[in-house]
């Protein structure tokens, strides 16, 4: 890695003891993040904490769920929910308008009880969870859930203290988060030739952490080219998303990046690390002078759902029904991050 515009390689960043109370050792690793959310936006994280056992136990839950016959994985497709939990079939969603995704998927966020108010006065993100019916599903991938959350909240404190601010600023707007777990399943395409598992994007929250069985993750950088970012044992793949972008007007990178198609069957698990639903992202006042003036401000939750109705063909579906509309002000796909930067020249 030289410099910003053309780094080759994702760098690794051993997190152990970030957040147990050593305010040195927090400060060092700190220091780290921070150049690697500068520079590249992307990033390998060790000493996360995460036992193997538990990624053993995900693996196993989301290979029983996408065997199930179509039939019996549609009893809980997104497109019945009201806050968008369930499985996502192979073409139901797409980044760019003439590609369909390959791949299929489950998604799940935050539990929260039907009686929740957010969710009965119709909050599009939060409430609920569509389980599957299959038994011993939900407990590891539960378990599994809590514990990247848990790493999210170590990883938000070390980014306020690399960025110059107090540990624990970000915490208040970090109560019940729409933070998205997906599970995603590549199946095996012995002929794939220039397909694309993900089209390039940037994440709309935070940031993401991802575990994955094999390679695909590409990154665009500075250049304009497309980097491997081949799965690591031990650690999370960590990218910054849009709202930390936001946050720092522009300082930190929401790079962005793609899955391409490969032979081999795949199993990704990223995590979206967000924000409370009603937090008002606008860049921190250290990060606006003169010379780079403010990036206009968002709601964390309204932008994540934009870019959502944007990608999926049900809530495209009701949006030109009438039954639902985009957020005021809401962004095209792909505003922030390198491909955005490269569409303005």
């Amino acid at each position: 890695m030289t410099s910003a515009s053309s780094f080759s390689q994702v760098p690794v960043i051993d997190i152990a003891g970030l957040g147990a109370g050593d305010a040195a050792r927090d400060a060092a690793i700190a220091q780290e993040l921070g150049k690697a959310a500068r520079e590249v936006g992307f990033l390998y994280v060790t000493g996360h904490g995460v036992p193997d056992a538990l990624l053993a136990d995900l693996l196993q839950a989301a290979e029983r769920l996408f065997a199930l016959p179509l039939e019996r994985k549609m009893d809980v497709y997104i497109g019945k929910s009201k806050n968008h939990r369930g499985y996502v079939p192979e073409g139901e969603e797409g980044l760019a308008t003439s590609t369909r995704d390959k791949k299929e998927a489950f998604d799940l966020a935050i539990e929260l009880p039907a009686d929740d108010p957010e969710y009965l006065a119709g909050n599009p993100m939060l409430g609920p969870n569509q389980w599957p019916g299959l038994p011993g599903f939900r407990e590891p991938v539960q378990a599994y859930y809590d514990a990247a959350f848990a790493v999210g909240r170590r990883l938000m404190r070390g980014f306020a203290i690399a960025l110059g601010e107090p540990p624990d600023v970000f915490e208040r707007y970090v109560t019940r988060p729409p933070s998205q777990l997906r599970l995603i399943h590549y199946p095996h395409a012995p002929d794939a030739v220039d397909a694309m598992g993900i089209g390039a994007h940037t994440d709309y929250e935070c940031f993401t952490l991802l575990h994955s069985t094999v390679p695909g993750l590409e990154v665009l950088n500075g250049d304009g080219t497309w980097i491997d970012a081949p799965p690591i044992p031990g650690t999370f793949v960590v990218n910054i998303g849009d709202m930390l972008e936001l946050w720092t007007n522009g300082t930190f990178i929401a790079t962005s990046h793609r899955v391409r198609k490969v032979k081999e069957e795949r199993y990704s698990f990223p995590l979206f690390f967000a924000v409370d639903y009603d937090t008002v992202v606008s860049p921190l006042p250290r990060f606006v002078t003169p010379e780079r003036p403010a990036q206009p401000g968002l709601i964390a939750g309204e932008h994540l759902y934009a870019q959502t109705i944007q990608v999926f063909r049900y809530l495209k579906e009701r949006m030109a029904r009438g039954e639902i509309q985009l957020p005021n002000n809401a962004l095209a796909l792909s505003s922030f991050g390198q491909e955005a930067r490269h569409k303005r020249g």
